[in-house]
């Protein structure tokens, strides 16, 4: 009788030796199917798509096969192993533990793919933004969208890992609206710049390297379009930080649109026995003399007041960046000393003539 159920006992260890056996064999064959189909993915994305890619115009193609070509494979490799290890007849904890393992990490890769290719595309996007003027805004936007791309990614990923493990999501959601409604209502000011911020970014009133001129009179050079704020280099070389809510509430003058020409402007006084004529000759000539003073629009000349002790005269001229201004009306006003010297032109001090009657 012994004898029997001994013999029965070693008939069932058999047969489930076997069938682990046979279950490891299939999982092993899975495993090493898509390890197959993961080299070839890798020698196809390495060695044959690149031949096709040289047809394209850029080199966008071959950016996306080269960051993309190892981890593909690895997410073919840990699919296989995912299904391999989901086959095998494991107790229903060990399976979630050893699936959900895997599960993330085939997550992990894929958000990873994903992020590799916004980068790229983002990196692609910048090289050619780089290459235009007045690129500045879409340069100061770029590490945002790459910052707001990646925190999507990492958020939809972390759902997905959660909701395979049968967690709340719904909840979790709530938490996380309701603390992002208290973030910000507590810090309202600051999102409030932020999206000005964004504002400026996309609507482009100015571009860094502009020149721009506040309602307040306060004028310099844009060095950062910021989510929170913006840097104006002023002419004495100080720093002016201006919240981006203040500047899209307010009159801004940019001085760079529609073009970098700049316009000045040269007050004299010349005596009262002056040729108005001849000055105004004078002065456009000598305006023609200097090479940054542009020939299209022409420099003139205008009698602007009858002073009490001078004719007041302006001469109007444009040079092609208004970065040359103040050096352009400099070596001006030194050439139009010496021409008026020249020509008999006088520049009268103030005077002031009083007749004394004397009382018979």
């Amino acid at each position: 009788m012994y004898k029997i159920i001994d013999f029965y006992r070693i008939r069932a260890d058999d047969n489930l030796l076997l069938f682990w056996i046979k279950e490891i064999v299939i999982a092993l064959a899975i495993i090493g199917l898509f390890c197959g189909l993961a080299l070839l993915l890798r020698y196809l994305l390495a060695n044959v798509a690149p031949r096709f890619t040289a047809y394209t115009r850029t080199d966008l193609s071959d950016r996306l096969l080269k960051r993309i070509t190892h981890q593909a494979s690895l997410l073919v490799f840990f699919a296989g192993l995912y299904i391999a290890v989901h086959s095998l007849p494991l107790p229903d904890k060990a399976q979630l533990v050893t699936s959900g393992i895997i599960f993330v990490i085939n997550v992990v890769i894929l958000t990873n793919i994903a992020f590799r290719i916004s980068n790229v595309l983002l990196s692609w996007y910048g090289a050619r933004v780089m290459e235009k003027p007045g690129g500045g805004p879409d340069r100061q936007i770029l590490p945002l969208i790459e910052k707001v791309i990646a925190i999507v990614l990492i958020s939809v990923a972390l759902i997905i890992a959660l909701k395979h493990f049968d967690c709340d999501i719904l909840s979790l959601v709530t938490a996380l609206g309701i603390g992002s409604l208290a973030i910000g209502l507590a810090a309202k000011d600051t999102l409030a710049n932020m999206i000005s911020g964004f504002t400026l970014m996309i609507d482009r009133p100015f571009c860094i390297g502009d020149r721009i001129q506040l309602a307040g009179g306060q004028w310099g050079d844009v060095v950062d379009i910021g989510l929170r704020c913006t840097r104006i280099q002023t002419a004495d070389n100080t720093l002016l930080i201006i919240p981006n809510s203040a500047l899209c509430q307010s009159t801004v003058t940019n001085m760079a649109l529609p073009d970098m020409k700049g316009k000045g402007r040269v007050n004299v006084a010349v005596s009262h026995g002056s040729d108005v004529s001849v000055v105004k000759g004078v002065l456009v000539d000598t305006a023609l003399e200097l090479p940054d003073v542009l020939r299209d629009p022409p420099p003139e000349a205008f009698f602007m007041t009858l002073g009490d002790s001078a004719l007041n005269i302006s001469l109007f001229f444009w040079v092609a960046d208004y970065n040359k201004m103040f050096a352009t009306t400099d070596r001006l006003n030194t050439l139009i000393i010496t021409r008026f010297r020249n020509a008999g032109i006088k520049i009268p001090y103030p005077t002031r003539t009083v007749i004394l009657e004397k009382e018979e």
